[in-house]
């Protein structure tokens, strides 16, 4: 079937211009400048006239965690997938701290097999690092699987890997690109025992930022990159929270670098003045810290230090959430608002929007060096997201797709309202509707 796009405002590898585009079947067909001339050429096409709806590539977010398998009272591959198109997001890296963990050859696979049968965006899954599993680390297949994800400090789902030696021999023998997460623990387990002696078990939420501390994300970033720069080890260093981490990483194209760098979305939007409001809801690892930090980090992005924007999506439920500080597990829900809260810090002169679609859709292409997505272009798949610009919203439980039924967003008011995804060139979401079902296919490396 062929669905001709017409009088779209396409952004798209840094340029804005009005236009129209053709799906047939999976794939883009045909990119059109003029929009007269698109309708004349195609027939027996169906046609969408989106009346000045932006037009862009399906956002790709390299690291979630939808909970399944085992955790599945918090998020599921079909309800977070869900959530994720109708927030425009078409393809998205899950994290392996699933219960079971992902750290065989055969659980990883069993997830691919659960994502075909239910995912309504496109998928990936890193595989996971343990202290006693690198054979089957060596196994992973890198032009069917992301990347080998190492955490280098633990947080929900513990898959600490904190034994030096193992960690040299996954960096200096793995030929796929290594993820971390950055914290160093012996700092934080410090940090911990002083707030826990001056408050018991009642530490309030603004400690947060002072136990997994900025020290303890430096010692540990900077030991990720000293890893890599020793072994040539491809290396991207996941949610960069601290203005000192910033000087671990360069300027450049993401195509061009060793070594990259990703913030998201909270870590750009909150800051610790937000935890008198927020509270647990905004409880992440690595923390919220301050305006400085948070400042230095959109620095960092706008100067291209910062490679990609994304979620680390990670439900809980809100009964959890509630708990006191040790008791209440780290993380939140992001990936249906992800899109519309940077479009919205655009729209106060942030940050351009080309820059907002190269940092979500072009660059994690780039990084991953996906197969034929993150832009439109002639032969690629038709991931496609259509926005408009004018249609205000305000973020409630009716329109919260995530299974846990909350987001750190609920009151916003957001400017900018995804109104269509296409996924594999099919029409999946439309108008706060999922309108088909299973659409999503494997993410597939070139490399």
């Amino acid at each position: 079937m062929k669905t001709l796009i017409k009088n779209a405002r396409i952004i798209n590898e840094g340029q804005i211009f009005d236009g129209a585009v053709l799906i047939d079947g999976e794939l883009i067909s045909r990119i059109f400048h003029n929009n007269d001339i698109a309708e004349q050429l195609i027939k027996g096409a169906a046609v969408i006239d989106v009346a000045g709806q932006y037009l862009i590539p399906g956002a790709i977010d390299d690291q979630v965690h939808f909970r399944e398998p085992g955790l599945t009272h918090k998020g599921e591959i079909a309800t977070e997938s869900r959530a994720a198109v109708a927030g425009g997001v078409t393809s998205f890296m899950e994290m392996p701290n699933t219960n079971p963990q992902a750290v065989t050859q055969e659980i990883l696979e069993e997830k691919y097999k659960r994502a075909a049968e239910v995912s309504a965006a496109n998928y990936s899954f890193y595989m996971g690092a343990t202290n006693d599993n690198l054979d089957e680390v060596l196994k992973t297949d890198g032009s069917k699987v992301c990347g080998i994800k190492i955490f280098m400090g633990s947080s929900t789902g513990n898959m600490l890997v904190d034994n030096e030696e193992v960690l040299s021999e996954i960096f200096r023998n793995t030929k796929l690109l290594v993820a971390t997460h950055c914290e160093d623990e012996p700092t934080i387990i410090r940090n911990t025992a002083l707030y826990r002696e001056k408050y018991g078990e009642f530490v309030p939420i603004s400690a947060h930022p002072k136990i997994r501390s900025a020290e303890a994300c430096f010692k540990s970033s900077a030991k990720a990159v000293e890893l890599a720069t020793k072994f040539g080890t491809r290396l991207h260093v996941l949610h960069l929270s601290t203005a000192e981490e910033m000087k671990l990483f360069s300027s450049g194209k993401v195509a061009d670098k060793h070594i990259t760098a990703e913030v998201c979305v909270h870590h750009l939007w909150f800051d610790e003045h937000d935890y008198i409001s927020k509270g647990n809801l905004i409880k992440w690892n690595p923390a919220i810290k301050s305006a400085a930090d948070k400042a230095a980090l959109w620095e960092a992005l706008l100067t291209d230090k910062i490679d990609v924007i994304a979620t680390d999506h990670a439900p809980h439920t809100l009964q959890e959430k509630e708990h006191s500080y040790f008791k209440a597990p780290s993380g939140g829900p992001l990936v249906q608002h992800s899109l519309t809260a940077m479009l919205e810090m655009s729209r106060k002169g942030f940050i351009p929007l080309e820059r907002v679609i190269e940092k979500m859709c072009h660059a994690p292409a780039d990084l991953f060096r996906i197969d034929r997505r993150g832009y439109i272009r002639e032969g690629y798949y038709a991931d496609l997201v259509l926005v408009d610009p004018n249609q205000s919203w305000i973020v409630s439980p009716e329109n919260i797709l995530y299974k846990c039924g909350w987001s750190p967003f609920e009151g916003q008011e957001f400017s900018h309202q995804v109104t269509a995804t296409f996924v594999n060139g099919n029409l999946i979401y439309a108008n706060g509707d999922i309108i088909s079902g299973i659409q999503g296919k494997r993410l597939m490396f070139s490399r």
